[in-house]
């Protein structure tokens, strides 16, 4: 096969909400599902702990995480890609 072998880990995009643990980054994940009753649309989040080896990666930037092995008791996820930098103040 030539065939690229397609990746069966995850990938999530979402927002750095804490850069200030050495070599790790809080990633804020938002998404959009419709309420079962309501027929409204809610806005669920979650937070992931993404590892962040050179520490490039600050407050207020948009990220990709790709799941990974478990790196420490919270940490299952490493960030891959910088998608959008933080606007300056």
């Amino acid at each position: 096969m030539t065939e690229a072998k397609t990746s069966l880990k995850r990938t999530l995009i979402g927002k750095v909400v804490s850069d200030k643990r050495a070599k790790t980054v809080t990633v804020l994940v938002e998404r959009s599902v419709k309420h079962p009753i309501y027929d409204k649309i809610v806005v669920k989040s979650s937070k992931y702990h993404a590892h962040d080896e050179q520490g490039q990666y600050k407050m207020g930037d948009t990220i990709e995480i790709t799941e990974s092995r478990p790196l420490s008791k919270t940490k299952n996820w490493v960030a891959t890609r910088l998608v959008q930098k933080a606007a300056l103040v």
